[in-house]
């Protein structure tokens, strides 16, 4: 398999120059080609897809700066949260706003964790003893169809336009 992958590499490298290259080295040709290819992810590509983790589920969709975004925490019993609403990404930093509940988010390209102390105006968000203090979600699927279909506990579609 690691050969595979080094030979995809360097058979990616080859060939016509990618115009997003900016330095003329090996290293950065290497990782353009890669990246043209599918191999490694564009860390500027448009925040999309979805995220679970355990009954903890998120789903983005959008193309432009700002995308939708929504939330689904399931414990059972009257105990959860669901919010739908707007993320903006900078980097590694998301700006969440679920209407009056606003807070910065943190993405990794494969995780979305939010902070561990939210806003009081999270509160009306969730029943019981739930939050989504914490919600640390890993990426399931990039798929923008998928997230779209996304649904809270009442049936509500979180991420669709």
């Amino acid at each position: 398999m690691r050969r595979v992958l080094l030979l995809a590499l360097v058979l990616g490298g080859c060939g016509r120059e990618p115009s997003n290259v900016v330095a003329d080295s090996a290293g950065t040709r290497l990782e353009a080609a890669a990246e043209m290819a599918g191999i490694v992810p564009d860390p500027n590509a448009p925040l999309q897809g979805s995220w679970a983790r355990d009954t903890d589920r998120v789903c983005v969709v959008g193309t432009e700066k700002t995308s939708r975004i929504g939330v689904s925490v399931d414990y059972g019993e009257a105990q959860g949260c669901t919010a739908s609403g707007t993320v903006e990404r900078s980097g590694d930093a998301l700006k969440v706003a679920f209407g009056v509940c606003k807070f910065n988010a943190k993405f990794d390209g494969d995780r979305i964790v939010f902070p561990a102390e939210m806003p009081e105006a999270c509160e009306s968000l969730c029943t019981g003893r739930a939050s989504l203090a914490a919600v640390t979600v890993d990426r399931i699927s990039e798929s923008r169809s998928e997230a779209s279909t996304l649904r809270s506990s009442a049936g509500k579609l979180l991420c669709a336009n």
